[in-house]
């Protein structure tokens, strides 16, 4: 699959491949010509691994890293999970239904991929819902990560009504009252509101380049409540995140849309020696603008992992 950079510049990735953990196959692929430490991608709620800018995928590779990406169950190209009778997220979140599967089944997949990559170790970054997936991941399989990056999520052990604190519901209630056509223009529509409604305040949003990207890259997620409710409905029994101790690096835009600075803030105080870096005018997304400084900052928490690693401290 070729991909293009903010510049225009070719990216290929491998052909999708796919590695089992149970009954589930989940879709991976990697970024060619990429070469350093494992570096894998998680993306948001319900959505495909194509939600990835294609300009952050190469900041991250001329920054050192081997980049992989994978796309969650209930997502993308991975296995659908049967039906469940809720369809409404908001219900599997608080009401704790919703999911025929766990917040560990979930980290358990990214184990999976990591098997299928050869990868023995990895540093990890997650956003949104993939953000709180790749803590927990962390959390559960610290043998298999060297570093986390955890952006625009909400800490991995709030829960139910623990995550009304920490939610802007403005554009939540926006996005749900929106109704879009079945097939293709509707999964093309529901995409642009999304993007519209994250956009960064405080960067310029390119609907033109939005839009043909979503076209070329057409994903049902957005829309896709079903999936949506047994994302966040699957629960989670793991470890509290006070107890993940690795190194870790807190992301988070200053005018997120959908969640508040304080559910960042939350997460780097509960894990020792966290690192915090919140954006100025940045919105739920990763603008184009600020790819080279989030690369930048990924590769600070890699060094800062090897240094622990070789036994250094930081003074």
């Amino acid at each position: 699959m070729v991909d293009r950079s903010a510049t225009g510049q070719a990216l290929e990735w491998t052909p999708t491949r796919y590695t089992a953990n149970g009954g589930v196959d989940i879709a991976y692929d990697r970024l060619r010509g990429s070469r350093g430490e494992p570096l894998l991608l998680i993306m948001g709620l319900a959505v495909s691994r194509f939600w990835w800018p294609a300009g952050l995928c190469k900041a991250f590779a001329d920054a050192g890293f081997e980049v992989a990406r994978y796309d969650q169950r209930d997502s993308g190209q991975s296995t659908r999970m049967p039906a469940t009778p809720t369809g409404n997220p908001f219900a599997a979140l608080f009401g704790k239904r919703g999911s025929p599967y766990t917040a560990e089944d979930m980290t358990d997949d990214a184990v999976a991929v990591l098997d299928a990559l050869g990868w023995e170790r990895a540093h990890v970054f997650g956003h949104s819902l993939g953000g709180q997936l790749a803590q927990r991941f962390a959390l559960r399989h610290p043998d298999r990560v060297l570093g986390l990056t955890s952006s625009a999520a909400v800490p991995s052990d709030v829960s139910g009504l623990g995550v009304l604190r920490y939610l802007r519901f403005g554009l939540l209630a926006k996005l749900a009252r929106m109704r879009f056509p079945e097939g293709r223009d509707g999964d093309i529509e529901a995409a642009l509101a999304v993007w519209r409604g994250i956009a960064s305040p405080g960067y310029p949003f390119d609907e033109a380049a939005a839009r043909a990207w979503i076209e070329a890259e057409v994903d049902s997620g957005p829309r896709d409540k079903k999936a949506q409710s047994r994302q966040i409905g699957a629960q989670w029994h793991g470890p509290r995140l006070g107890e993940l101790h690795l190194p870790t690096l807190v992301l988070h835009g200053e005018q997120d849309q959908l969640l508040r600075v304080s559910a960042a803030r939350a997460t780097a105080r509960a894990i020792e020696g966290a690192r915090l870096v919140t954006l100025p005018g940045v919105g739920h997304d990763l603008p184009a603008a600020l790819w080279p400084d989030i690369a930048r900052e990924v590769r600070a928490t890699a060094d800062g992992a090897a240094r622990r690693e070789n036994g250094s401290v930081d003074v």
